[in-house]
């Protein structure tokens, strides 16, 4: 086999990046967009010695599990990789894809919960959207898979409605009063990124320009333009400021240009303020079973509960009315002063925030005799330093550490050095917070032994 070749293949399997996987005299064989049960002529992009990749050239038989896309910018858009595929077999992959990881890189097998659906569309609370000029086109949408080409994207099925409505406002801004246009590769241009938040419970809208610069053009023009397609439910418009040669979309400063810099929702019963730089999970009904099942695993009532990665302080602060004590960690400064706002808001008296780096925060509450009876870890898809995991596991001791993670292989990876460390992965649930995508939010609980 080799290159351009022309191939019949059955597809046995799906992987979580919605690719159709196939065998050929042992190889296997990646078709982009297949899916199992498919029978197909793939076309053969590339072959490695352990692997080869391809393209769907026709499809013979579809697979019961197939459906017809209904977005014109999937596949070419990265955001989604599921959109041809049915959602209960969605659920299957991720469902099967958390088991394989725990199981195979985290060598444990817990109770595994059925996982957690949702089929509603435009459930994202965020959006942020790259901005480009391409061929002389402005392109507002989101990167093509694997790339930081700009597609198009009028109408994403992924984000509430006004959002698009929004971006097309926006276009018409930027070409009416001849705004530039950040150009990745000669570092020029000021605008990089346009995104929106939206509270779900109060409705309330904020925009934010992530500019290449200090100050933008025509202002009250573009704070106009928002108010016509959110009305009275914008509530704060902020510029970020990113003047780094990065990939990374937000700077550490930030202006407020209109209203008071943040908007405030409701979750789990909890006021919570989110600001621009603040992390606030995107799906917030899901969130809401998520932070319940976090609760239930972790069973704080007149326990001292350690949150790291705390953000604006939502898990411990939904565990608040029953806990002794939430201290929250977080190394973002701006998240600290929402979570301290947030406590004050719900006028809770027993959490403290703490700005910091949650393996050396919780290093010094060891060396100050600081010992909580429950953790709870929430942290970026790299997952937590083994540093980390051993103040917890060695030092601290306590009964029950529950683990909530955006990326099943890092979470194998840490139970894994938990289990190293006598504690014993118990029950584990997914929740598909992210339908559509590959991506999935997986909740552990892990016990002393």
């Amino acid at each position: 086999m080799k290159k351009n070749d022309l191939v019949n293949l059955e597809i046995i399997d799906t992987t979580l990046q919605g690719a159709g996987v196939g065998k050929i005299d042992g190889l296997t064989v990646f078709v982009d967009s297949a899916v199992t049960g498919d029978i197909v002529v793939a076309h053969i992009l590339k072959v490695k010695s352990n692997c080869a990749f391809a393209k769907i050239h026709e499809i013979i038989m579809p697979s019961n599990d197939r459906i017809e896309n209904n977005c014109k910018s999937f596949p070419q858009c990265g955001g989604c990789s599921f959109r041809h595929i049915d959602y209960k077999k969605e659920l299957l992959i991720k469902e099967l894809n958390v088991k394989n990881n725990l199981k195979r890189i985290g060598t444990v097998e817990p109770e595994l919960e059925p996982i957690v659906g949702l089929t509603e569309q435009g459930y994202r609370n965020k959006a942020q959207y790259p901005v480009a000029f391409d061929n002389g086109q402005l392109k507002i949408g989101f990167f093509a898979g694997h790339s930081h080409r700009v597609v198009d994207c009028d109408e994403c099925q992924l984000q509430p409605a006004e959002f698009s409505e929004a971006v097309l406002k926006f276009k018409e801004f930027i070409l009416e009063n001849n705004i530039s246009v950040y150009n990745e590769a000669e570092h020029k241009g000021l605008v990089r990124h346009i995104y929106f938040r939206k509270a779900n419970v109060t409705g309330e809208i904020m925009v934010c320009l992530c500019l290449n610069g200090k100050e933008l053009p025509n202002q009250a023009e573009f704070i106009r333009r928002m108010q016509s397609v959110f009305g009275e439910n914008l509530k704060s418009a902020v510029l970020n400021f990113n003047l780094d040669k990065t990939n990374v979309i937000m700077g550490q400063e930030c202006k407020t240009i209109y209203g008071d810099g943040f908007i405030t929702d409701i979750l789990c019963g909890v006021k919570v303020r989110i600001s621009p730089l603040s992390f606030y999970q995107v799906n917030h009904d899901m969130a809401e079973k998520l932070y319940k099942k976090a609760a239930e695993y972790a069973e704080p009532n007149g326990k001292t509960v350690l949150d790291l990665y705390c953000g604006a302080g939502t898990i411990g602060l939904s565990m608040a009315n029953s806990a002794k004590k939430i201290i929250g960690v977080e190394i973002i400064p701006e998240a600290i002063e929402d979570a301290k706002h947030n406590a004050e808001l719900n006028s809770f008296t027993n959490v403290d925030f703490i700005c910091g780096d949650a393996a050396n925060t919780a290093k010094d509450f060891n060396e100050n005799n600081i010992k909580p009876d429950v953790v709870i870890v929430d942290p970026p898809r790299k997952g937590c330093e083994i540093e980390l995991i051993r103040t917890i596991a060695e030092d601290f001791k306590p009964d029950r550490v529950v683990y909530v993670s955006c990326d099943p292989s890092t979470l194998a990876r840490d139970c894994k050095v938990f289990k190293e460390l006598n504690y014993k992965t118990v029950k584990a649930a997914t929740f598909d917070m992210f339908p559509r995508t590959r991506h999935v939010e997986t909740i552990v609980c892990l016990c002393k032994q």
